[in-house]
């Protein structure tokens, strides 16, 4: 047996029931099988992929918190440390009903990588809780983020470990467990990003995710001789993500006619009417059936059915494994020619390969949306500065990042005679830069 398929095993084996972190695992070492094999006897040696695979240290703890009638509940909260080879830890907080473990390892083991694409000094990891924010008081809200801070405390800092938002964990959220961390420990640092601009956020944070899918996108169709702007792009989700990939694609001449939220879909032909959406979801937080309210031509639609639509790109931005096989056979036999992975993982790996063997350009999430944890990362900067750099220096740093990143995850792949496949080259660029670091500081 193969040292890659030797450590897979062991994976599933002593991490049972985490079908997420499991499909991580085997994604990222079997598109590192090249790598691997010309170095496996080092790699055996050293345990590479053994220390790769298991986290630096896993965090888990209980969350009470009271809500508006006097109830107690309980919640359960989790930082998964991944790796800290190349800086702190960097990685968001969800707060979701199916949020355990095994989800948080399978997202921080795709930060590692994912940080170490944007080229900045940033390890890997994740965290969150089980936790709903939906239907929840800001009173509640921010009971649960102040217990769930009084923990997490004690095991972040500016050069330690530096969370961010993510699904369920917005600015509202990031305030709430600033201003307890700034109490509990007495210091005003960079220990979360995501903040408020009053209080050492960064402009364009919140656009970062969704803007640097369309800048990767338009790089890697320009270098394949084509143009982004004027192409119709279906987008799922109804979120950070999906609302400012939909406003920059807009922005680049193309017409969003899709987005979704966890009860059904929109479909505007006219293109999605993006202040609408703005206030239904940012404002109001409301649900996308509201939506025809405002585009009386648009459907509203219950459950799924975004990727039925005709498009030339496809953006899946909404959770992991949302597009799945069938998805896909529809979008290609609809005429797709790209699909960039806006959220974690959204596409499952049967349909990932079915577009990769049907000729369609595919950037995985840690490629594709790699902008969020970039501009985080260039937010750690301007707090350790205590500077405030402009909307439009942020951007167009993003925008290089995005670019660079680009072209790095296609040479890589080219390398390894896997010219084209994003997903390879993408797994790869990050690995080689992990390991290089790895090894220079010792087995520990």
């Amino acid at each position: 047996m193969s040292y890659v398929d030797e450590v897979i095993e062991s994976v599933i084996r002593e991490n049972p029931n985490e079908p997420e972190f499991h499909q991580a695992i085997r994604e990222v070492l079997d598109s590192l099988r090249p790598v691997v094999e010309a170095n496996e006897q080092q790699y055996r040696r050293d345990a590479l992929l053994e220390r790769l695979v298991n986290p630096e240290r896993q965090i888990k703890f209980r969350v009470p918190w009271i809500d508006d009638c006097g109830q107690v509940h309980v919640n359960t909260g989790y930082r998964v440390q991944f790796n800290s080879a190349i800086g702190p830890y960097k990685g968001g907080l969800r707060l979701h009903p199916s949020v355990n473990l095994g989800i948080i390892k399978f997202l921080g083991f795709e930060q590692i990588f994912k940080n170490s694409l944007t080229g900045l000094p940033i390890g890997g990891g994740k965290g969150g809780s089980d936790f709903d924010p939906k239907g929840k008081s800001d009173r509640e809200i921010m009971a649960f983020c102040q217990n769930f801070m009084s923990e997490l405390c004690k095991y972040i800092g500016a050069d330690t470990d530096v969370p961010a938002g993510d699904i369920g964990t917005g600015a509202r959220e990031i305030g709430y467990m600033f201003g307890q961390y700034k109490k509990l420990r007495g210091l005003f640092e960079g220990v979360l990003t995501g903040k408020g601009l009053s209080y050492s956020g960064s402009l364009a944070r919140t656009e970062a995710t969704g803007y640097g899918v369309l800048y990767i996108t338009e790089e890697m169709l320009k270098c394949h001789g084509e143009k982004l702007e004027g192409k119709t792009i279906a987008v799922s989700g109804a979120g950070n993500v999906a609302i400012y990939a939909i406003e920059k694609a807009h922005q680049l001449g193309c017409r969003v006619v899709t987005c979704s939220d966890s009860t059904g879909w929109i479909y505007d032909p006219d293109g999605i009417d993006i202040d609408a959406l703005k206030e239904i979801k940012e404002v109001k937080r409301e649900r996308l059936s509201v939506y025809p309210d405002y585009r009386p031509n648009a459907e509203y639609h219950e459950g799924k059915g975004v990727w039925n639509v005709k498009c030339d790109v496809a953006l899946p931005c909404a959770t992991q494994n949302e597009l799945t096989l069938e998805d896909a056979k529809q979008l290609v036999k609809n005429g797709v020619t790209a699909v960039a992975e806006g959220a974690n993982m959204p596409t499952t790996m049967e349909a990932t390969e079915y577009f990769q063997s049907n000729g369609v350009y595919f950037l995985p999430g840690k490629a594709a949306n790699a902008g969020g944890v970039a501009t985080s990362a260039l937010e750690m900067s301007q707090n350790s500065e205590r500077l405030s750099w402009s909307f439009d220096d942020v951007d167009a740093k993003l925008k290089e990042i995005m670019i660079n990143l680009y072209h790095n995850i296609d040479r890589a792949a080219e390398k390894y005679g896997c010219g084209g496949n994003y997903v390879i080259g993408a797994n790869i660029a990050g690995f080689e830069k992990v390991v290089n670091a790895m090894n220079a500081q010792g087995i520990v």
